[in-house]
């Protein structure tokens, strides 16, 4: 009998099959470097499951990537003091990226930079979070997929029990599905902070004399990730420090978050250092992953289509050491890892029913990978 991740690769193959009749071609990925100077090519193709690199393509401090949804433009976050976003044009063919600007979050320049960069596609904004300097800015989009000076700052506020929580370090910033609230997860104070964000004008505001709304997270737990369900109403957490992740009801009317499940990243026997890290979702929102910088491991929970509950399907190694972060193909059926510690970013499939993963054995050699792009 095949075991279940066998059974798993063996749907996926012929999975591949179908997919080559109809003409599925090799795809580019754009990999950052973590606390390094350059953004690595790759070619993936999901027809035979191959990853192949193509070198580096551009030298630039990258803590963070996006592309912007319609544009042959890839912005890229920078560790480096300040928090600059550079603007790159993919060439279609050649897929190199030329620079066309940058622009800096902070004018102070604080050192130590970004943790995250988003594309708001309704507003073209690109969103910033610089967990240095504590702050999240709102940069507008330019006709030529370029970036202007930030259109809106907003400062947080707080800190908590860890050593690493001397002030606030915003680590996540995603706009809520009603358009109306831009919320940050903030690993420094503690808090999830539901900041009014206007589309039209791109500016960030408090929403009050009295700051905006927040909800705050258990003391030294670190939020670092947040992903909406496609019931709009609720919003996973997920903390680095606790390595738990946090199901949460969110009111698109008051702004308000108020506590429900909280569920481990973690095996019960794991006694290490507990470090969460990435959190992603199923196209259809039936599954929710995260990953365990700790435990060197992905988790599979299947999500309950009406309340987003969690129930846990599978905890499976990583394929390497320190899961920073991982990428779904747009097809559902293969997930990308980036290890950063084995400098390797590992190949798994993804069974779109059971949405449990299975390691390929496929694997690329990447200077510490901290984010996977596709071009």
């Amino acid at each position: 009998m095949l075991s279940t991740a066998a059974a798993a690769v063996g749907a996926l193959a012929g999975a591949r099959g179908a997919e080559a009749a109809a003409g599925t071609t090799a795809e580019r990925l754009y990999i950052g470097t973590w606390r390094g100077t350059q953004v690595n090519g790759a070619r993936f193709d999901p027809d035979g499951a191959t990853l192949t690199p193509s070198g580096v393509v551009a030298q630039v401090n990258s803590s963070w990537q996006a592309r912007h949804p319609s544009k042959p433009v890839l912005y890229v976050g920078s560790g480096d003091s300040g928090g600059t976003v550079s603007a790159f044009r993919i060439d279609r063919g050649s897929g190199a990226l030329d620079l066309i600007g940058r622009a800096t979050t902070d004018s102070a320049g604080t050192p130590g930079g970004l943790s995250y960069i988003g594309v708001d596609r309704p507003s073209g904004t690109v969103l910033a979070a610089n967990f240095a300097a504590g702050l999240v800015a709102a940069l507008p989009i330019r006709p030529d997929g370029g970036l202007g000076s930030p259109v809106s700052v907003v400062v947080d506020t707080g800190s908590g029990p860890h050593p690493r929580q001397a002030g606030p370090h915003p680590h996540h910033v995603t706009v809520d599905p009603s358009g109306r609230f831009a919320l940050v997860a903030d690993f420094g104070a503690d808090r999830v902070f539901a900041y009014r964000f206007d589309r039209r004008t791109r500016v960030l505001s408090a929403g009050g004399p009295a700051g905006p709304r927040f909800y705050a997270a258990s003391p030294g737990s670190g939020p670092r990730r947040l992903l909406f369900h496609p019931n709009g109403r609720t919003l996973y957490l997920l903390n680095e420090l606790t390595a738990d992740l946090q199901v949460l009801g969110w009111s698109p009317r008051t702004g308000e978050l108020t506590p429900g499940q909280s569920v481990s990243t973690d095996s019960p026997e794991y006694t290490g250092t507990k470090s969460a890290a990435e959190l992603g979702m199923s196209r259809d929102g039936r599954f929710v992953y995260a990953s365990s910088r700790g435990e060197n491991t992905i988790v599979v929970f299947a999500a309950d289509r009406a309340t987003g509950r969690l129930t846990l399907v599978q905890r499976i190694p990583c394929g390497g050491l320190s899961p920073w972060s991982f990428t779904i193909h747009r097809g559902g059926r293969w997930m990308l890892v980036a290890n950063q510690v084995s400098s390797t970013v590992n190949l798994f499939g993804v069974d779109p029913r059971s949405g449990r993963l299975a390691d390929t054995g496929t694997s690329m050699p990447v200077p510490n990978p901290d984010c996977i792009t596709f071009g």
